[in-house]
């Protein structure tokens, strides 16, 4: 057995942060800056802290979000485009005891995956759907998505959105919490630590709530795409503030199957 020095006992005391158990060793490949893989870790914080690592079951489709399987080291089932929560309700159905997931994208889960989600939220499946929104299609080309901006350009409106001709982006996040199946609702960002911790809050009270079978909790989480954006990393996060906060507010939406009023 090594022997462990008063050096290794002052590391262990002044240990901050360490990497969880439940991320695999593999490198990260999003880009710079990317919202993705906070999240990925926050998630992974959840499952470790919980302790139901081999309890849980992730659903991710295309894009950015099917990467997830290469760094959390849970079981993870891939799903066509926009079908994750068609897929985990039926892993759901099947396996009831297990914690199941959605890790979707704009892209995916507002668009092509709009009636699965909306289907999913109103039957009120005991899941819960995690929704990164950063506002264009980042891994395919940086395309308009229903959740671009007024304004906002994307390589296939490249002097942005004209609501007249392309109609309004979509706050899906407010669209589901009126759906009786939906047990909490909330948005969130995870580019600063004060909102990390939020994040994390509420991905843990998702899967406590799973455990006592209270239907969908959906967390939306708006993230940047400094790539797709043609922005630096700070810069992203700077335009995030600035035009994507005060159209997808920040904050909770529905706790214990009531509406927030503000």
């Amino acid at each position: 057995m090594a022997e462990i020095t008063l050096q290794d006992i002052i590391k262990e005391e002044n240990l901050v942060y360490k990497k969880s158990k439940v991320m695999t060793d593999n490198t990260l490949s999003y880009c710079p800056g990317c919202g993705h893989g906070t999240a990925h870790r926050l998630i992974a914080e959840v499952i470790e802290e919980l302790g139901i690592q081999s309890e849980t079951i992730g659903v991710s489709p295309v894009g950015c979000s099917v990467l997830m399987y290469n760094f959390l080291d849970i079981d993870m089932q891939q799903a066509a485009h926009g079908r994750a929560p068609a897929v985990a309700t039926a892993i759901k159905r099947i396996m009831p005891e297990k914690y199941v997931f959605t890790y979707q994208g704009d892209g995916d889960l507002a668009a092509i995956g709009t009636a699965e989600t909306i289907h999913a939220c109103n039957r009120g499946e005991n899941i819960t759907i995690i929704f990164i929104n950063n506002g264009i299609y980042g891994m395919t080309g940086g395309q308009m998505a229903p959740t671009t901006l007024e304004g906002m350009p994307a390589s296939t409106c490249p002097f942005g959105r004209d609501i007249e001709l392309m109609g309004n982006p979509l706050k899906m996040t407010e669209l589901v919490a009126n759906l009786a199946g939906v047990y909490s609702v909330s948005r969130h960002s995870v580019h600063t630590p004060r909102n990390v911790r939020k994040a994390k809050k509420a991905i843990l009270q998702a899967f406590e709530s799973q455990k006592l079978k209270r239907g969908v909790s959906f967390i939306e989480i708006v993230s940047n795409c400094n790539s797709g954006w043609k922005l630096t990393p700070r810069k992203a996060n700077e335009w995030m503030e600035e035009n994507m906060f005060p159209f997808y507010p920040l904050g909770d939406i529905k706790v214990d199957g009531q509406l927030v009023t503000k």
